[in-house]
């Protein structure tokens, strides 16, 4: 019996990179840093309910059968969403206590890799792949 594996329509990953990203570029245009929360509340609860808003928002104007898409790895998803989360949640944290060098680096990172997704490559993949090698080497080893 083969068991099915969770995934997520391919545009509804884009359309949520592209809130991070359109998010901590209008942050840095407005200096308004609550427009971080956008993104960072909907992958909280995403994480937490697996509930997103921006992706059950985008999910209105699939127009075709959300399994008819490219999916992308439901698993895989939520080890970038963490890494998301921490970068937004820790740059809106920087601007808040005036810390903007802290700000501006966190939210920078969260938003280059996320449009360096949107090109094609994903980083939190990469990152999350040489994690499952490390722990399969370190179990090998004893």
């Amino acid at each position: 019996m083969t068991e099915a594996v969770r995934s997520i329509p391919r545009p509804l990953v884009k359309t949520n990179q592209w809130v991070i990203v359109i998010s901590v570029l209008l942050t840095w245009v407005t200096g308004y840093e609550w427009i971080l929360l956008i993104p960072f509340i909907a992958g909280i609860l995403g994480l937490l309910f697996g509930f997103n808003p921006v992706m059950q928002i985008a999910k209105l104007f699939l127009k075709k059968d959300p399994k008819s898409y490219i999916p992308e790895d439901w698993e895989q998803q939520q080890f970038n969403q963490k890494i998301a989360v921490s970068c937004l949640g820790i740059g809106f944290i920087g601007f808040v206590l005036g810390w903007n060098t802290l700000g501006y680096v966190f939210s920078a990172l969260v938003a280059i890799a996320a449009f360096v997704a949107i090109l094609g490559f994903c980083i939190g993949c990469f990152i999350h792949y040489q994690w499952r090698q490390y722990q399969y080497r370190r179990t090998q080893q004893q």
